[in-house]
């Protein structure tokens, strides 16, 4: 414990005040977000965001790691079978950041939304359609942009949403396809990057929907998408 509080933050996040100066390093000490869901993209939101200097982190999942999460949620270990996701998830940040204050939360959205908490920006790690709908509603209703992002197979895509409609997506019966953990962590860090530029004041680009595949050559693709106001 010492240890740690020795620690120098000028230190610790040295290569990023090396990349946008101190000031904007110290400004992302007063920003909040929430993190909803600590499955694949949760837990790869969690590890690039957590230990980047935002001041306060919480995050919500109701659900317990299985052993079919393990291999590409990347938080967790064989030892945490059985364990609610979001707790172990905060645990590990914790220990790796002694700059950030972290709050777990076991509830599933439609009531961690009645805390009427304040964020900067909110983050989806859902693999809900449904939820993502709620949260879109719940995001403008408090007037907070959100950063949406969804993963399967070899395809993602990911947005900042500010004041387009989440609703043109439409709802669907579809079942996800198989994924493997690096198409995850890619969606995912995009998704951190987009929330940590537009945290740290850097331009970024709301409204715009990024779409990433491979394509049958084996080439990686991006397309980007204007997303419509909504009404």
């Amino acid at each position: 414990m010492q240890e740690r509080k020795s620690i120098i933050p000028e230190n610790y996040f040295k290569r990023q005040i090396e990349l946008w100066g101190l000031e904007t390093q110290k400004a992302l000490q007063e920003k909040k977000i929430a993190i909803i869901g600590s499955g694949g993209l949760g837990t790869t939101l969690a590890m690039a965001l957590g230990t980047s200097g935002i001041g306060e982190i919480d995050i919500t999942d109701f659900d317990t790691v299985s052993l079919h999460n393990i291999h590409r949620q990347i938080a967790f270990t064989l030892g945490d079978k059985g364990q609610y996701k979001s707790e172990t998830v905060a645990k590990l940040i914790r220990c790796k950041n002694p700059f950030v204050k972290v709050t777990a939360y076991t509830l599933p959205f439609d009531e961690f939304k009645e805390l009427k908490q304040k964020y900067d920006l909110i983050l989806d790690a859902t693999d809900n359609l449904s939820v993502r709908g709620e949260i879109d509603t719940y995001a403008k209703a408090i007037q907070t942009p959100w950063v949406y992002a969804s993963v399967e197979e070899f395809n993602g895509q990911v947005c900042l949403f500010d004041e387009a409609a989440f609703q043109v997506f439409t709802m669907s019966d579809h079942t996800p396809g198989g994924i493997a953990a690096p198409m995850v962590m890619h969606i995912g860090a995009l998704q951190a990057n987009l929330a940590l530029r537009y945290l740290a004041g850097l331009p970024v680009e709301k409204d715009r929907l990024y779409y990433l595949y491979f394509n049958t050559e084996g080439e990686l693709v991006t397309q980007k998408f204007g997303m419509p106001k909504a009404l």
